[in-house]
């Protein structure tokens, strides 16, 4: 079944998610490094500011360590989706071959 075929499937046969992860996590990594670029530029914005020097250094230093950890939370998040369909998948496949086999 194509694409679209399986987005308006109302049975819910066929799992649209295992191929729109990919596009997903793409997203997902584009706007966790728009997030690092704000919160960079901001913070060195903050480090020439009157009193704000140590503020802008933490936020400089911080940006990266919150992206990467958002890098890690976002990958291991998609990976368990894909792993609960494919679990789905393959128990439907086992309980049509124990039909089959009787």
């Amino acid at each position: 079944m194509d694409f679209f075929g399986a987005l308006f499937d109302m049975s819910f046969s066929e799992f649209i998610t295992t191929k729109l992860v990919k596009v997903l996590y793409i997203l997902l990594l584009c706007l966790i490094g728009i997030g690092l670029v704000v919160a960079a530029f901001s913070g060195l914005a903050t480090m020439f500011r009157r009193g704000g020097f140590l503020a802008g250094l933490v936020m400089v230093i911080a940006a990266p360590v919150v992206a990467l950890v958002y890098v890690i939370v976002v990958r291991m998040w998609m990976e368990m989706t894909i792993v609960l369909f494919r679990i789905a998948e393959n128990t439907a496949e086992i309980a049509k071959n124990s039909r089959s086999g009787q």
